[in-house]
Parts: C-alpha cells; sequence; structure tokens
C-alpha cells in the first residue's frame, strides 16, 4: 500500500485538492483511502445518538453499522495519540493512501502553499517535502523543497506526479 502526503498551513487548500485527487484517481480506476489529522477535538457521532451514549459511558471502542457503511470509532481517553503507521495498520488495502496533515510524519509529500495565507516556512522535520502545490509562481526551494512547483489548479498533473513518485501504473 503506497502512501503520500498532501500538507501545508491552515486555509492552503488541503482538503480541496484531497477530495479532487481521490474524485480523479478513482476516476482512473485506482482505490484510494485517506487520513486526516484534526489539531482539535472532534466528534463523529451526534450527541444523544446510541453509539455516542455508548462511548459516553466509556466504551473503549464503539463500532457503528449498517447495510451502507461501518465506523469504528476509538476513544484514547489518557493514551497518547496514534502515530501515523499505527493509524495506517487499521487501513484495508488500496492502491493508494493520501494522507492530509501529519506534517512531521516521513511520508513524502506535496505542500500547498498560497503565499498570502503561508508567510512561515515548514520546520526540517516537515520532510520529505517532494513538491510544492501553488497558484502562484514561488521558489520551491524557499519552501526547502528541490522537487517541482506544480500548479494546485491542474489535479490531473498532481496526481500524474504522486503516482509516478509512487510507482504506481494506471491500468488502460
Amino acid at each position: 500500500m503506497k502512501v503520500f502526503g498532501i500538507t501545508g498551513w491552515k486555509n492552503s487548500g488541503k482538503t480541496t485538492l484531497v477530495a479532487s485527487l481521490v474524485e480523479h484517481l478513482n476516476g482512473r480506476g485506482l482505490r484510494v483511502s485517506t487520513i486526516k489529522h484534526a489539531h482539535c477535538d472532534f466528534d463523529i457521532d451526534k450527541r444523544g445518538s446510541d453509539s455516542y451514549l455508548h462511548r459516553a459511558a466509556g466504551a473503549q471502542q464503539v463500532l457503528l453499522a449498517s447495510n451502507r457503511r461501518w465506523a469504528l470509532m476509538s476513544e484514547l481517553r489518557d493514551d497518547a495519540e496514534p502515530e501515523l503507521p499505527d493509524l495506517l495498520a487499521q487501513m484495508q488495502a488500496v492502491d493508494l493512501v493520501i494522507v492530509e496533515g501529519f506534517k512531521m510524519g516521513d511520508q513524502p509529500k506535496i505542500q500547498v502553499v498560497r503565499p498570502q495565507n503561508n508567510t512561515e516556512v515548514l520546520p526540517m522535520d516537515a520532510q520529505p517535502i517532494v513538491a510544492i502545490a501553488s497558484d502562484e509562481t514561488v521558489d520551491p526551494a524557499t519552501y526547502n523543497c528541490t522537487g517541482p512547483l506544480l500548479p494546485l489548479n491542474d489535479v490531473p498533473a498532481i496526481a500524474d506526479f504522486i503516482l509516478a513518485y509512487c510507482d504506481i501504473e494506471v491500468g488502460q
């Protein structure tokens, strides 16, 4: 299973790019999953629902299933936040997992840069940044990247770069 990241500062366009890449790559016949890092407390459950009540009562895990989807929620309580490899181990095998966020992970990643929103350079711990995607002409070296500058709005070009980088062949 290949893993590739999309990273950048808040409001740079990461989520829009990830959603567009998933749609594009699915259209090319690939099976794609995503992992999204959230920086704050979040809830995918509705207060008062049965599964919420199970979790609020102290269940370590709650698996919610229907004929359309299933979701497994795990409460960390006082445990440490899981690292990306631990989360990847929970995923079903697919052609590509796109990771949004996890700036400091060791997965290869494209940094999305919008200079009006991104005045800071990511720390060196964020490497490997293998390309920059931007809607403006920027110098990748400014962002500690030796890879190419990709046009942010050219999803097929970004997808082609990721597929080539990950050595994923797409059937005709």
